[in-house]
């Protein structure tokens, strides 16, 4: 008895999805012919009609009409096949694992070539083991800990001071970048051209080195900043006396790190003969919550890495210019007519750190949020 073709019948939403599979240029070709044949059948066309018109066997259109039938749009995909039955065992990729997580005698790390050596199994076996079990021990994430027991207290202090400064005061973030390095090259290297990027040699000649003072003002990105030759509790002093002349009328809380020259007896007296200044210490091996360090990354990657000095006086006098155009007031240019469309678009809301609208957020949110998740510095 012939089999008789199941009529198709599509809603909106699945026809719609069955000419997308169709359009998208990323659809294997297969599942879009599929598709085609469903669209066929759901316009009354026979499985034959079908046939011709996509130049395929009539078994072929009859098929996959009945798996829509049956399935839907999951009976379009191909079934799971069997394939080759594996090689190994379970007894062997937990030998592959439990070996992986295991010290080498005579070696630092495993690689997957002495794995195998040791395992004595072929190391595209141990490769595809330790890639399926996510295992990579090349690999290393190192951490600081930190041990300060006021670990919680003094962050909600500083994150406080960002988020919600005083009134009539100014948060500073300073910090000093040392040992900053007039490297010269041993030869002149050639210019950025076309498809070769700027070249030099590895050889350099140092030229010594220069210690830079900064201090950033937290509410308007404003950096201050000395060059030194050296980073000593005598220069640090200096610096903040010349830091409290120049916001000699507002309150300052500053923000540093525990280095030995902020906190010293010299750094005290200082401290108790300006009673408007407050220093606020990050916690133990977390600097980075200080954030002059974002500055001087800045510093680092676009100001110095492809620097060539040839005495300390030209570092000296680049960083001097750096301080100096970081600080001009940057235009966000020219402004084009308002799309009258675009500005009848809601506004979207602010949000602090904690996620909630902006003025609406509290300290204890934010610190709670960074310390459940951990109480370590992780890089």
């Amino acid at each position: 008895m012939p089999r008789v073709a199941p009529d198709i019948t599509l809603n909106s939403v699945t026809d719609t999805m069955l000419r997308h599979l169709i359009r998208s240029p990323s659809t294997p070709q297969g599942l879009a012919l599929r598709s085609r044949i469903v669209l066929a059948a759901s316009a009354g066309q026979s499985n034959q009609a079908i046939a011709a018109t996509l130049r395929i066997p009539e078994g072929t259109a009859g098929k996959w009409r009945r798996a829509f039938a049956t399935s839907g749009i999951d009976g379009l995909q191909d079934a799971p096949r069997a394939g080759r039955p594996p090689k190994h065992g379970p007894e062997v990729w937990e030998r592959i694992q439990a070996r992986a997580c295991q010290q080498p005698e005579a070696s630092s790390r495993w690689t997957v070539r002495t794995l195998a050596r040791d395992l004595k199994l072929p190391s595209a076996t141990v490769h595809d083991v330790l890639v399926a079990s996510g295992l990579q021990p090349h690999r290393i994430r190192t951490f600081t800990f930190s041990p300060d027991p006021d670990f919680e207290a003094k962050l909600l202090d500083i994150v406080g001071l960002y988020l919600h400064p005083p009134e009539n005061a100014l948060v500073l973030c300073v910090d000093e970048k040392s040992g900053i390095q007039a490297l010269d090259r041993t030869q002149p290297g050639l210019p950025l051209r076309a498809g070769r990027p700027r070249t030099w040699t590895n050889e350099y000649v140092r030229n010594g080195t220069q210690a830079l003072l900064a201090a950033l003002d937290v509410a308007t990105g404003r950096v201050i900043g000395h060059v030194k030759d050296r980073r000593t509790s005598a220069n640090f002093l200096r610096f903040m006396d010349e830091v409290v002349a120049a916001f000699s009328q507002r309150d300052l809380h500053v923000v540093l790190d525990n280095l030995n020259i902020h906190k010293n007896p010299a750094a005290r007296r200082w401290l108790s003969r300006h009673p408007r200044v407050h220093f606020h210490h990050t916690p133990t091996h977390a600097s980075w919550v200080n954030l002059i360090e974002v500055f001087f990354s800045i510093l680092g990657k676009q100001g110095l890495s492809h620097r060539v000095d040839r005495s300390k006086a030209s570092l000296r006098a680049f960083l001097q210019q750096y301080l100096a155009q970081y600080n001009q007031p940057r235009s966000r240019g020219p402004k084009g007519p308002r799309n009258s469309s675009a500005s009848s678009k809601p506004r979207r809301r602010r949000t602090t750190m904690d996620n909630s609208p902006s003025g609406g957020g509290t300290v204890h949110g934010v610190v709670t949020r960074i310390t459940s998740r951990t109480n370590q510095t992780m890089y």
